[in-house]
């Protein structure tokens, strides 16, 4: 009774969604083969949740992230505004170059590790890192899965994509910022008008913190110019951290390193969304999306998209949502697209990166209140999705 006292919300969640995905698949109302196929799909994947967060929770145990984090503040010099700019342009870069789980995973710990060393709240610095892994992974298809897909689907070049999805890219960006300073960052959130910057200093273990800043320098090269899948690029560079704690300080690992709740809750969902796809999700979506190629279409497309991605996930409900838009209408996918981004800000489930985000948050004790979290969110979804739309009509 104390174990089940403990466990957070998002536990029951997973719990749930696992149990009703097992339920549909020992009764018959999901088949053998979409399932046996889903749990193929999702092997890679659940490798690398599992792989980039323990690496993620070691590295910042090496004071990694410490290390970054005070020299964004020395940076900002005191200045809220210029520090607010500062994790702006850092998270959005991040998620356009990298991807948009990537920053959930390796980022969070460098906001929360920076609300450490100067003293400030922790909950505007994750936020900003939340909201802008969503709302800034439109640019480029390395930013976001789904990118990969509309990108192959539209005949997309990486070059013609940044020029196509520029300008929503950058109203989706700006709204964000706005909602952040308005919830978040204005004065009466953060409660106070400067801070003081941290001075520099060494870590504990200096050789554990240059491995540790060396495998993840790796991890980013392996992604960016090697071009490995990410779960292995992820194994190996956890592989490495796990090594050299083992030496020099093996105490520091254990068993709760490893993010249960996501592995047991992403099957969960892929089973979930897989039994409803094949119970009439594709004719829903067809029917709710439409043939309209204006921006009347765009409009549907993307608020099913935004919708449905808080409801189900993101993922699983653009590739349905892709085969229900006509093979023509370019724009109505990019909608889609921008839907489904931008979008999955009110439920902690609705993107993979929001999941990853508030494991590593709960890792390093921060609490984000659920009910602010979803209210704030479900504010820039509509906003942001409606601003990135019709930047997309017009550009």
């Amino acid at each position: 009774m104390r174990f089940l006292k403990r466990l957070h919300p998002l536990d029951w969640l997973a719990a749930g969604l696992l149990a009703c995905g097992l339920v549909c698949v020992a009764t018959g109302l999901l088949p053998a083969a979409p399932a046996g196929d889903a749990m193929a799909r999702i092997g890679p994947l659940l490798v690398f949740l599992a792989t980039v967060i323990v690496m993620a929770e070691l590295t910042g145990r090496a004071e990694v992230f410490d290390a970054v984090a005070s020299w964004v503040a020395r940076t900002g010099r005191g200045s809220y505004p210029r520090l607010f700019g500062l994790c702006v342009l850092f998270a959005s870069l991040t998620t356009i170059t990298l991807n948009l789980d990537t920053t959930a995973v390796l980022l969070t710990p460098v906001m929360l590790a920076l609300a450490g060393r100067v003293g400030i709240a922790p909950v505007p610095l994750a936020m900003t890192t939340v909201w802008l892994a969503n709302t800034a992974s439109l640019l480029l298809p390395v930013s976001n899965l789904t990118n990969l897909l509309a990108s192959d689907r539209v005949g997309l070049s990486p070059t013609a994509m940044a020029a196509t999805m520029g300008l929503p890219q950058l109203a989706a960006v700006a709204v964000t910022m706005a909602c952040l300073w308005g919830f978040y960052w204005r004065r009466g959130r953060r409660g106070s008008d400067g801070y003081t910057p941290p001075e520099r200093r060494a870590s504990a273990d200096p050789l554990l913190f240059r491995v540790c800043a060396l495998a993840c320098a790796g991890f980013l090269v392996a992604i960016l110019v090697v071009d490995v899948p990410l779960w292995s690029a992820s194994l190996t560079t956890m592989l490495i951290v796990v090594v050299a704690f083992a030496v020099r300080r093996p105490a520091a690992l254990r068993w709760s390193l490893v993010p249960w709740r996501l592995l047991v809750l992403v099957p969960g969902m892929f089973l979930v969304v897989e039994t409803v796809d094949a119970h009439g999700l594709d004719t829903l979506l067809t029917a709710a999306v439409g043939p309209d190629g204006g921006l009347g279409g765009m409009l549907r497309s993307a608020g099913v998209g935004a919708g449905l991605s808080n409801v189900l996930n993101n993922l699983p409900v653009y590739m349905a949502g892709e085969a229900a838009v006509p093979v023509g209408n370019h724009h109505q996918l990019l909608a889609l697209l921008i839907g489904t981004n931008v979008g999955p800000l009110v439920t902690p489930w609705a993107s993979l990166a929001t999941l990853l985000w508030f494991e590593r948050c709960r890792g390093q004790g921060t609490v984000i209140p659920l009910r602010r979290f979803m209210g704030t969110g479900f504010v820039l979804a509509v906003t942001a999705t409606l601003a990135a739309t019709a930047a997309l009509a017009v550009g």
